[in-house]
């Protein structure tokens, strides 16, 4: 099993999800070829990217990145400091105020399972296909 964490980051929001992506990136171009397609590195990219961003948002503004290779999957984790838990909402078309993540994320995923986190805060995992 191969594995990458991130600290919790302090940058701003849009620094921290680019930033996010590079890491993401990173650990699947240091997988080697062929240990996943071109299409699944992408699907992997958009989910880390999409929770993040819930964690930046939703989860209190600072978050932790966790990214394993498991056989026959790669599993993305992001902790925040928030005890709330995500919830679909209706997508919002007119005010463009977001709703699409939560359930992209969970069409893309094999498995996602939300963990409430000891001292408050909780933990979301995605498990993807590779």
């Amino acid at each position: 099993m191969t594995t990458m964490h991130a600290e919790p980051t302090a940058l701003r929001p849009l620094s921290a999800v680019a930033e996010a992506r590079r890491a993401a990136r990173a650990f699947l171009a240091a997988l080697g070829q062929p240990a996943i397609g071109r299409e699944q590195a992408d699907t992997v990219v958009l989910v880390v990217s999409e929770l993040v961003t819930n964690a930046l948002r939703h989860g209190g503004g600072a978050y932790t990145l966790r990214l394993a290779a498991r056989p026959g999957a790669i599993e993305v984790a992001v902790e925040d400091p928030s005890p709330r838990m995500p919830r679909a909402r209706t997508p919002d078309l007119l005010e463009g105020t977001g709703g699409f993540g939560w359930h992209m994320v969970n069409d893309l995923a094999h498995h996602v399972v939300v963990t409430p986190g000891p001292e408050g805060g909780k933990t979301v995992r995605a498990l993807l296909p590779r």
